[in-house]
């Protein structure tokens, strides 16, 4: 493939978005038109909606194998950001309504300071209720250590909430070993899983994971879709948020788009189905990326290869400014940060957080591969970071 060959700009945002699937494309477009599968879920009476309840519950399944689960303890919802506002705050209405007597204070979370602000900010909120919150610090490489979380945890702690791959660094916490922690106690774990689903094995019954969110479109999947594994345990209870039918078991009312689902579903089958290639083909191209460009001046990791999922790579470009960095890197498609946050002109939270510096972090980028980046791709990158990055560094010094 020659560079006029190679599409501009080279789609580096993986973490942000993922294509979706051709495969998962042809189902989802089976259940749209009057000649598919278009039914709504729900309607019991007919031959359309049994159908289509069948196409939702086998896409359900398929989630569930993604996570270990039994497809009972899948929640649809519209997103990974829907799935963390109904762990944290659906967990602290059930807890509240249990023991709100035995303390009256309104209760206590731990989250990671780095968490996606899909938790941050429901956190925030639950903060503004009454509930004590305390934002866990990571060590350099964003991951939050057991001994770390035992400490934090007090005894009207009824919930932690800690990423498994941070959306920025593309660290990874061993959450096996902090839900071991939370079992040990009592204290249900919720686990954001929205960057690691068909990067890392996940087991959630191994893992002592008792609430899990997932996203479909950062697996190739739909936008729009998304899913909360709730563990089936007396001690695990939710209150729903979404109320008007009682769909979901009650935890998620609305029309199920069955569209979306067996999308979400076909996706997650797809990354079981490669998770043993896909994640080795990521990396590898990944670490020829950094070879690339590592002994470039100025220029060093924010996050060590061998604690980062397959597809992150975080550098910062010391000597450059940020924003002229992205103006002058248009023949690649990358990010500064996360794409709920890409707007704000202020240094990364994550990055300050990890201890850099705000002008380290305002010259950092983000950069994600996947599925369909290409050897060819990334040379083209490579080359054209080697033609832009010392020009800036000339300019500023």
């Amino acid at each position: 493939m020659t560079d006029s060959a190679i599409r501009s700009p080279v789609y580096l945002d993986y973490a942000a978005t993922t294509p979706v699937d051709p495969v998962v494309a042809e189902r989802m477009a089976a259940c749209l038109t009057r000649e598919g599968n278009f039914a709504n879920p729900a309607s019991r009476s007919h031959l359309y909606g049994w159908q289509a309840e069948e196409a939702v519950e086998n896409a359900r399944q398929q989630v569930a194998d993604l996570v270990g689960a039994d497809p009972r303890e899948i929640v649809w919802t519209s997103g990974a950001t829907e799935a963390d506002n109904l762990a944290l705050k659906g967990a602290w209405e059930a807890w509240r309504s249990r023991s709100g007597e035995q303390f009256p204070n309104g209760g206590h979370i731990v989250v990671s300071a780095i968490e996606h602000k899909a938790v941050l900010d429901p956190a925030e909120w639950l903060e503004a209720q009454g509930v004590a919150v305390t934002r866990l610090a990571t060590d350099r490489q964003g991951r939050v250590s057991p001994e770390a979380l035992r400490d934090a945890l007090r005894d009207d702690t009824f919930l932690v909430s800690v990423m498994h791959v941070n959306n920025e660094l593309g660290s990874v916490n061993d959450i096996a070993a902090l839900g071991a922690v939370c079992r040990e106690r009592g204290i249900l774990f919720h686990v954001d899983a929205a960057q690691s689903a068909g990067k890392l094995p996940i087991a959630v019954g191994d893992q002592c994971v008792d609430l899990l969110s997932l996203s479909a479109h950062k697996m190739y999947g739909p936008k729009g879709i998304g899913a909360l594994y709730v563990r089936r345990h007396p001690d695990v209870r939710i209150a729903a948020q979404m109320h008007g039918g009682g769909h979901e078991r009650g935890m998620r009312s609305g029309t199920l788009p069955t569209h979306q689902c067996v999308g979400m579903g076909e996706a997650s089958a797809l990354a079981v189905a490669r998770l043993d290639s896909d994640p080795v083909a990521i990396a590898a191209l990944r670490d020829r990326l950094w070879e690339g460009i590592r002994h470039l001046p100025g220029v060093q990791l924010n996050s060590e290869l061998d604690s980062t999922a397959c597809g992150h790579l975080n550098v910062a470009f010391g000597g450059c400014d940020g924003e002229m960095l992205l103006l002058s890197l248009r023949k690649m498609a990358v990010a500064t940060g996360s794409a709920c946050t890409s707007a704000s002109l202020e240094p990364s939270y994550v990055l300050r957080a990890v201890g850099l510096s705000d002008e380290l972090a305002q010259s950092s980028l983000r950069i994600s591969l996947g599925r369909w980046t290409s050897r060819e791709e990334v040379d083209f990158v490579v080359q054209h970071i080697r033609d832009i990055v010392p020009q800036l560094q000339r300019k500023r010094a």
